[in-house]
């Protein structure tokens, strides 16, 4: 399996559902995480940023619609509901809190991947903020999507692609830790040649330019044993 596989998250509470679902997803060559509650999902979104949420409305603790808004106030990560609900304006409704897709119940889980390509080909440009403008620690480091700038303190910096692309690739999930191999995955690309130590030198690069003192980082911070994590504030 290739080492940059797609991870999908499936989350539902009938477990034969989420059975078939990761069957025909891990099958398709998916890495496939499962939860079987709200809780459960929302641990499991945070330990292993997936690619996209496969998520049913019903669940037993948190509603569906709930999950959805508590993941879309930190993540763009697409979301396809599942939903027994055939009435336009629950559909709607789910829609409008930030679902990407919706299929209802029951469904052909053939067409369910098929849906999950599509929206990962849609969706698979490099990562970004999850608005226009960001900025950490009382405006000393500012991220401008729009105009592909960070400034530091007010100035602009220079940074090569690649330095941009981790950059982001941290900041749209600031609580996880990313290894070298998800940095090369979600940040460099599939294509990228280079080894996974070179990240170390990428990240090295960027601490010269974004921290006061590259030393005591502050931003990108190391996980010893494990990769690096976002620490702005």
């Amino acid at each position: 399996m290739n080492s940059c596989s797609k991870k999908i998250l499936v989350v539902d509470d009938e477990e034969k559902i989420v059975q078939v679902v990761k069957s025909y997803l891990e099958h398709s060559g998916f890495v496939v995480y499962e939860a079987y509650n709200g809780k459960q999902a929302l641990q499991i979104f945070k330990k292993v940023a997936p690619s996209l949420v496969v998520l049913d409305l019903m669940l037993p603790d948190i509603s569906g619609e709930d999950i959805c808004k508590m993941l879309r106030k930190q993540s763009r990560v697409p979301i396809i509901m599942l939903t027994a609900k055939v009435e336009e304006e629950d559909i709607l409704r789910g829609l409008d809190i930030g679902a990407d897709d919706y299929i209802t119940k029951p469904f052909s889980p053939k067409e369910l991947v098929a849906r999950v390509f599509a929206i990962l080909r849609r969706t698979s440009g490099e990562p970004v903020p999850l608005s226009n403008l960001v900025s950490f620690n009382n405006d000393e480091l500012v991220i401008d999507n729009v105009k592909r700038e960070v400034r530091k303190s007010g100035s602009v910096l220079s940074l090569t692609p690649n330095e941009y692309k981790i950059l982001m690739t941290l900041i749209k999930y600031p609580n996880k830790t990313f290894t070298r191999e998800e940095l090369i995955c979600m940040a460099l690309g599939e294509d990228f040649d280079g080894y996974n130590r070179t990240v170390d030198t990428h990240i090295k690069n960027l601490r010269h330019k974004v921290e006061s003192d590259p030393k005591v980082p502050k931003y990108i911070l190391t996980v010893h044993g494990v990769g690096y994590r976002f620490g702005g504030e």
